[in-house]
């Protein structure tokens, strides 16, 4: 059963109608699932939003939607407004996406984390409160779970990248999956990466060729940062090992390909206060695919990743450099580990972090606010 057979309730998603403004592909994918797909702009919008028993805003960004198109009527929707925040980055608070945050019926967040971040952040310096918050945990799609869950896909998705890549099967790599910026961490990585091998070489320790993996990149969006990147593995003489790829939506053949995901999400202090990932959805994925994952202690992966059960932590900033470095070689020396808090890892997985998991979730919080929209009195 669907989220939206289990609400039984009329939603006006404003992620579709971003999806249409942005002349996305996936309009024809929400047309064949029964979804209603309306433009962002115009009168038909209005009409149904006004309409609507709940109107889910979809990111922060949603909030500007709500001025620019629906003006005059929005003091009409906000008692019916569920407000679905993902992000956590500090550029966000800001009053013109938010200032209506304290009057709509409830927010959804990916993480406690994240929520105690929004209402701290939100109380403290928008001087705004945040209204009733639920905290919602993302699932993975069946989609993804059947490739993860098919040996001969992961086998023959493996294949084909290690040879594009360049790298033997019996070779050991780390890989970032996220898009190339500082707030990601990725320049930390590879300094732990590198420190690594000095590790590997003081010690005089076996393990197969290492190599890291950036899948993220992109020189038109931060070519300053990612050729900071790429001069230190030059400069460190590392270009046979790290192997920049190019931003995908695609991860699962890299998943397949990899054999440990590090998830170097950094704690930006703005405001006083850490953030790392809202979530990450990209950690459950790897989890999937019975991955273990280093990931800093911050944010929601500290919710998804039982450390030293389904993957290993360490701190944010240059601190947590050298503890990252002794994680990898740790797994680099130890494929009993690796397979152990991989398999974890699955099984956390297959119990708390699907598709229907989600969807109930969701379910059960579309439910009360729902009942909350329907008591406020009309305006």
């Amino acid at each position: 059963m669907t989220v939206w057979h289990c609400a039984k309730l009329t939603l006006l998603m404003l992620a579709i109608l971003i999806l249409v403004w942005d002349g996305m592909a996936c309009r024809d994918t929400f047309i064949f699932l029964g979804v209603m797909v309306l433009p962002a702009k115009g009168r038909e919008a209005i009409n149904r939003a006004l309409k609507a028993d709940l109107l889910v805003l979809n990111t922060v960004m949603a909030g500007k939607w709500l001025d620019d198109v629906l003006k005059e009527n929005v003091p009409h929707v906000l008692p019916k407004v569920l407000w679905w925040i993902h992000e956590i980055q500090g550029h966000y608070f800001q009053l013109e996406y938010v200032r209506h945050l304290p009057l709509v019926a409830a927010a959804m967040i990916d993480s406690h984390v994240a929520a105690e971040y929004w209402k701290t952040g939100t109380r403290d310096y928008l001087r705004i409160k945040m209204p009733d918050t639920y905290v919602v945990h993302l699932g993975n799609s069946k989609d993804l779970m059947e490739i993860a869950e098919d040996s001969v896909a992961k086998r023959v998705l493996r294949e084909h990248v290690r040879e594009s890549l360049g790298v033997r099967d019996e070779d050991l790599l780390f890989a970032m999956i996220n898009s190339v910026s500082r707030g990601k961490g990725q320049d930390l990585f590879l300094q732990s990466f590198y420190e690594s091998l000095q590790l590997i070489i003081q010690k005089k320790l076996r393990v197969p060729s290492m190599h890291a993996v950036i899948v993220g990149s992109d020189m038109t969006a931060q070519p300053k940062f990612e050729s900071q990147l790429r001069d230190f593995v030059r400069v460190k003489k590392i270009q046979d090992r790290v192997h920049f790829v190019n931003k995908t939506l695609t991860v699962a053949p890299y998943l397949a390909a990899i054999d440990v995901l590090v998830q170097n999400s950094q704690a930006v202090y703005q405001h006083k206060f850490a953030r790392g990932e809202c979530f990450g959805r990209i950690t459950i994925e790897a989890m999937a695919f019975q991955l273990p994952v280093l990931g800093t202690a911050a944010g929601g992966t500290t919710e998804i990743v039982v450390n030293g059960s389904t993957g290993l932590l360490h701190p944010t900033g240059k601190e947590g450099v050298t503890p990252l470095a002794k994680n990898i070689v740790t797994l680099a020396t130890n494929v009993h580990r690796r397979l152990t808090l991989g398999k974890t890892g699955y099984e956390k997985v297959k119990e708390t972090f699907l598709e229907h998991h989600m969807a109930h979730r969701i379910a059960t919080v579309l439910k009360e606010v729902l009942q909350k929209a329907k008591s406020h009195p009309k305006l």
